[in-house]
């Protein structure tokens, strides 16, 4: 019997500040849409990876951060377009709520600033103050930081994750998304489950399934008024899969993708399918830290990691 993982990438602002033009609906929409998880999901018990940015566990800053090896400009709409807009830049009641829910979620790391880990101009330095800050801001709030979320799943600099004391990651994934993940679904049949990989730092990377957001606009309406919600069939696919298997299926979204009443019941007709089946089957439903406690990561007599699986995936 499979599981089911779902994973969330917690940000507010900080998923945009770096862009030119921030998305408006989906900039605004980000306490609305945590706080409708965090509902749904204590409704229906079902626990989930929250990747927090760590920035938003603040209460006050700044807005320089003058010992933080950003380069020049990273702070700066925190200190101009969004000085006044406190509710976008910190979210420590957001993350109360998260931690006194009456579900077990995992918390987790989505670093101190949305830096993009993968990219080029992000050296090992920058990676560095990214997940000690983050690890320093958790410890003031008594926890401890053991998965990472990427983001914008832009993977690099594991090797300084897995200094840091981290044991796992949410890897980019080997599937298409959007109308393709629709088509490869139904049409071509194609499995969406995945298998975690130990990589050569012995960080267990549990990739990506299906992003629940990515089939929308004219698309999306369209499909809904002749069909239903492509978004949900694939999902109840996954679901139906990993109930024959043993593989993952491993759903993720941001808060801030639920702009509107019909991205909640997306989320409610998926949860409470999960639900359904997890009450009728065997299936069980895991954090990414469960997984990785689960999996046996091999050593040498030595103490060093010995990687089996170990290879890059692909993905967006």
């Amino acid at each position: 019997m499979g599981s089911v993982v779902l994973s969330l990438d917690a940000e507010l602002g900080w998923g945009f500040h770096d862009f030119t033009s921030p998305p408006p609906r989906r900039v605004e929409a980000g306490r609305r849409g945590w706080a409708t998880m965090l509902s749904l999901l204590d409704e229906f018990e079902i626990p989930a990876t929250w990747g927090v940015v760590g920035h938003l566990m603040l209460s006050s800053c700044d807005g320089r951060h003058a010992d933080h090896p950003a380069p020049d400009g990273w702070f700066e709409r925190e200190r101009t377009d969004w000085r006044d807009r406190e509710d976008l830049r910190f979210g420590p009641d957001l993350v109360t709520d998260l931690l006194e829910a009456d579900v077990d979620h995992e918390f987790a790391s989505h670093s101190f600033s949305h830096v993009l880990f993968g990219h080029p101009k992000t050296d090992r330095e920058l990676a560095v103050a990214e997940l000690e800050r983050s690890r320093e801001i958790a410890a003031e709030w008594d926890r401890t930081i053991d998965s990472f979320i990427y983001p914008r799943n832009d993977v690099g600099h594991r090797d300084v994750l897995a200094e840091q004391g981290l044991t796992a990651y949410r890897g980019r994934t080997p599937n298409r998304h959007g109308a393709r993940a629709v088509f490869d679904s139904t049409v071509r049949d194609r499995s969406f489950l995945v298998e975690p990989l130990v990589d050569e730092y012995g960080l267990v990377n549990v990739p990506a399934s299906l992003f629940l957001f990515g089939f929308e606009g004219a698309a999306r309406t369209v499909a809904e008024s002749i069909w239903t919600d492509p978004m949900v069939m694939v999902a109840r696919r996954g679901i139906d899969e990993a109930v024959r298997s043993d593989g993952i299926f491993h759903m993720w979204l941001h808060p801030n993708n639920l702009t509107h009443e019909r991205d909640d019941r997306r989320m409610r007709t998926i949860l409470s399918y999960l639900d359904r089946k997890r009450a009728e089957t065997d299936l069980t439903i895991e954090t990414i830290g469960d997984v990785a406690r689960r999996v046996d990561v091999p050593r040498g007599v030595d103490g060093t990691v010995s990687p089996v699986n170990s290879q890059p995936m692909s993905g967006y």
